[in-house]
């Protein structure tokens, strides 16, 4: 925990109720509900566009973005350590389902313009992306001084160092106000079930002409997904990570289930507990 000088400490007034919030599965084997960020209009999906680049990880970002009612948009970092730019936009185009991409290097103050239209006075941003990606710089450069503190990743894998570990509200100079994150090194799903169809509309639309309509898309005959991926039409490792997301939310609702039967009895064992307790004092 981060204390402040007395002077720069605030007292909170209210709580507001959540209109979105961007949840995840905490770490471990609970089940339970981590928020990350709560009563956003907008999530910056960040991505580096060196060996931080992972489309798999932004198919999970892109779930648990729309999964929480706030408009995602995807920001592709680091465009100088990138030699093909295009060809990585095209990549990410194609899993992005539509959701808007902007390429920026933060660290030389390039494509910052792009990013402006989401940062109108009074609007929330949560920046939310792996250890390293340049998060705290691109705070720095809304800001226009140096306030986070940055450091360099690893040279092996891109990686970061934790640099921001604790989230912080930070308010620009035209009034919007943006979220900065610790570095995601573990992104479970918490939901993300009904937010398929907006991450993988291709294979959602494949599987409107599958024999069975709750085809798993594994080994059931006469799949309509199997097939495109087999004669080049879907790649082979999207589809692989649609059913491993699937798989994942569906065991995350059995859990869930499972959680809320034990509290359900769990109430129900207190009120019988205090019905015997109220009948023997009679």
């Amino acid at each position: 925990m981060r204390l402040l000088p007395q002077e720069h400490r605030a007292t909170i007034q209210a709580i507001l109720p959540r209109r979105t919030r961007f949840s995840r599965k905490v770490a471990g084997g609970n089940t339970q509900e981590q928020v990350v960020a709560a009563n956003i209009d907008t999530v910056f999906l960040a991505q580096g566009l060196d060996g931080d680049f992972n489309l798999r990880r932004l198919e999970r970002y892109l779930l648990l973005a729309w999964d929480s009612g706030a408009r995602p948009v995807i920001i592709l970092n680091k465009a100088d350590l990138c030699e093909d730019v295009e060809a990585r936009v095209r990549e990410v185009e194609g899993v992005a389902a539509g959701t808007p991409v902007h390429v920026m290097s933060a660290k030389l103050g390039e494509g910052l313009d792009e990013v402006q239209p989401y940062l109108a006075p009074g609007e929330t941003v949560a920046l939310l992306g792996s250890s390293g990606v340049g998060k705290s710089t691109l705070i720095n450069r809304l800001l226009g001084v140096e306030r986070l503190r940055t450091a360099e990743v690893r040279a092996s894998d891109s990686r970061g160092r934790h640099t921001t570990t604790w989230r912080e509200l930070i308010l620009l100079p035209n009034g919007a106000l943006v979220i900065d994150t610790p570095g995601l090194r573990e992104l479970q799903l918490w939901d993300g079930g009904a937010s398929a169809r907006s991450v993988f509309p291709d294979i959602e639309a494949l599987a409107a002409d599958c024999h069975f309509r709750d085809c798993e898309h594994e080994q059931e005959p006469r799949c309509a997904v199997r097939l495109a991926a087999q004669e080049g039409h879907l790649a082979p490792e999207r589809l692989e990570s649609y059913r491993k997301l699937r798989r994942e939310a569906n065991y995350l609702a059995s859990r869930q289930d499972q959680a809320a039967q034990l509290e359900t009895k769990r109430k129900w064992r207190a009120i019988h507990r205090a019905a015997r307790k109220h009948k023997q004092r009679e």
